[in-house]
């Protein structure tokens, strides 16, 4: 394979990832959202402010990390570095509700855009 097919093929799997990490985002987004409103009706540890302003943080950031990529911002791989950092504290927050299946539902979802927004934000331009 040549020097340009290995960087094409290269720009072809970030471009895919890419794409893949802006669904993880927007799936996050909206199912914290959900899950904000499904908490508020649950009452109780579920409506702690703590807590809900975290999954309110957590689908802001994913909202504005997709966007970034959607774009194709210089700025992406920072804002999807502080993405992953508040998804993994959603996650962490709402897997506390063992019996939920919910919050751990958006705890997987969380987990899932971390992820692939942690590789995102150390991948090469």
């Amino acid at each position: 394979m040549t020097h340009h097919a290995d960087l094409r093929l290269n720009s072809e799997m970030q471009q895919s990832e890419m794409e893949q990490c802006i669904q993880n985002c927007l799936n996050c987004h909206s199912t914290c959202l959900s899950t904000v409103a499904y908490c508020l009706e649950q009452g109780g540890q579920h409506t702690v402010s703590s807590h809900v302003a975290l999954m309110l943080d957590c689908a802001e950031i994913c909202q504005t990390s997709a966007n970034f990529m959607l774009r194709n911002s210089a700025l992406h791989r920072r804002t999807c570095g502080v993405c992953a950092e508040v998804c993994d504290m959603c996650a962490m927050d709402c897997q506390r509700f063992t019996d939920d299946a919910q919050m751990q539902a958006c705890a997987q979802i969380c987990r899932r855009c971390a992820e692939s927004c942690r590789q995102m934000a150390v991948a090469a331009i």
